[in-house]
């Protein structure tokens, strides 16, 4: 057991690698590749199936608290951070992330896979329609963009990742310049990662085949691996933000979801 653990905290030390520098060029928080990483690498250290996608999920949420955290800093440094965007769609994101862990609660285990895989192929559908909008739209009413953060939390709770897939086009259709876009989504996905890990830790507390090491949904020697690489690179992500077009953001963001979203749907 502690060999199989030993051995998925050292792929979680790469996967981290990976996902901190496209947290940070990207916004997304990670969830996009640690959900699927870790549907693969769960089983092999031994993690029961009936646990492996809500661990998956809650994992990835706890994992993002620290990715986002850090690129969030380093986006507001180089001043991609708009507080007037994320100030509307916080209290929706916030209720939004705390239902999206009842909600996969009620969902059956062997259905979570298949969630995940929709939402993502909608997210890309979505990204790459986007590529076509030339003009700008103003941001929704207030209330409008509470509704809007309440969705983007649900699902992004709901799949395990930071929001940054949902919030970067939302705010990219209403017009939101990208550098800005990327650098507010990664303090949005901080918001729904930190409320979906507490829905998750909470849903957790008693099941009976949760692994040792666990709080709640949350395994630790996976989220410590991922959030001890994670944490470093995601600086060098966010510094590349400002030295690429906005078109090619716009297109990397596109090709990972489509690429993620058919993984998921083979697999």
């Amino acid at each position: 057991m502690h060999e199989s653990m030993m051995w998925l905290f050292s792929m979680c030390l790469i996967l981290g690698s990976v996902v901190g520098l496209l947290a940070g060029l990207l916004g997304i928080g990670g969830g996009l590749l640690v959900v699927p990483a870790l549907v693969w690498l769960l089983p092999q250290a031994g993690i029961a199936p009936s646990m492996l996608m809500h661990i998956a999920l809650a994992t990835s949420l706890a994992s993002i608290v620290m990715t986002s955290m850090a690129s969030a800093r380093n986006h507001f440094r180089l001043g991609n951070v708009d507080f007037s965007v994320v100030k509307v769609l916080a209290p929706g994101i916030i209720v939004g992330g705390l239902s999206g862990s009842v909600v996969a609660e009620l969902v059956p285990a062997q259905y979570l896979p298949k969630v995940f895989a929709v939402i993502v192929l909608l997210l890309a559908l979505q990204m790459m329609l986007s590529l076509r909008v030339t003009h700008a739209r103003p941001l929704p009413s207030a209330l409008a963009s509470a509704a809007g953060g309440c969705i983007i939390g649900l699902l992004s709770s709901l799949a395990g990742i930071g929001g940054g897939s949902l919030t970067v086009p939302y705010l990219s259709y209403f017009g939101v310049e990208m550098r800005r876009a990327i650098g507010s989504a990664s303090l949005v996905g901080f918001l729904i990662a930190v409320s979906g890990m507490i829905g998750f830790i909470f849903a957790g507390v008693g099941s009976a085949d949760l692994p040792a090491y666990s709080v709640g949904y949350v395994y630790l020697p996976a989220l410590v691996g991922i959030a001890a690489t994670s944490m470093i690179t995601t600086r060098y992500g966010a510094a590349l933000v400002t030295r690429l077009p906005t078109a090619t953001l716009k297109k990397m963001f596109a090709i990972l979801l489509l690429i993620i979203s058919i993984k998921m749907f083979m697999s």
